[in-house]
Parts: C-alpha cells; sequence; structure tokens
C-alpha cells in the first residue's frame, strides 16, 4: 500500500498525471499468460494530478481527473518512476483513455 509521504513527495506538473498501476492478476509476477497477447488499456489509480494545462490566451484548462480516479490508460503510456520504492507511471492527462466510475 502506498503512504501518505509517498504521495505527498512528488506533484506533477502542468497537464500530468502520477498514476500507481493496478496489476491484473494474471500479470503479478511478471508472466503473462499467452491468451491475453491483443492489446488492452491498462487500469491505475491517480495518486497526484498537476494543475492544468495553460491555453494560447494564457489561461488555465484544469485537470478532468483528480487523485483518487481509477483511470484507463494505453498500455505503453507514461514514463515508469520509482518514488520511495513503489514504482509508478507518470504521463500527461491526454493519455488517460477514461476515468472508471
Amino acid at each position: 500500500m502506498v503512504d501518505r509521504k509517498t504521495q505527498e513527495s512528488f506533484q506533477p506538473l502542468f497537464d500530468r498525471v502520477l498514476i500507481l498501476p493496478i496489476l491484473d492478476a494474471n500479470e503479478r509476477n511478471g508472466i503473462i499468460v499467452p491468451y491475453q497477447a491483443k492489446e488492452k488499456p491498462m487500469r491505475g489509480v491517480v495518486m497526484a494530478a498537476g494543475p492544468g494545462k495553460h491555453d494560447e490566451q494564457g489561461r488555465l484548462i484544469p485537470m478532468s481527473v483528480k487523485p483518487g480516479d481509477t483511470v484507463l490508460y494505453g498500455k505503453y503510456a507514461g514514463t515508469e518512476v520509482k518514488i520511495n520504492a513503489v514504482d509508478f507511471l507518470i504521463m500527461h492527462q491526454e493519455d488517460v483513455l477514461g476515468i472508471i466510475r
């Protein structure tokens, strides 16, 4: 589980989000079952989000996702980072495909 110190130790800039991936039961020890070879979106929880992006006039466009949202993102989206020994992904909000309600 991710503690509050880990969540507070990184603040994304602009329209970037910090995502904690949710591992599928078939991917847990690095083993992927062959019938899952087709591309599918991945799931994760937004741990932190930047303030948003600025448009051409300098107005702030707020983020559509917020910490705590469970989201879908592309399989190869984002950059893998390790913060306080926990693996996260950092990606632009536009790489998030949708929010799971």
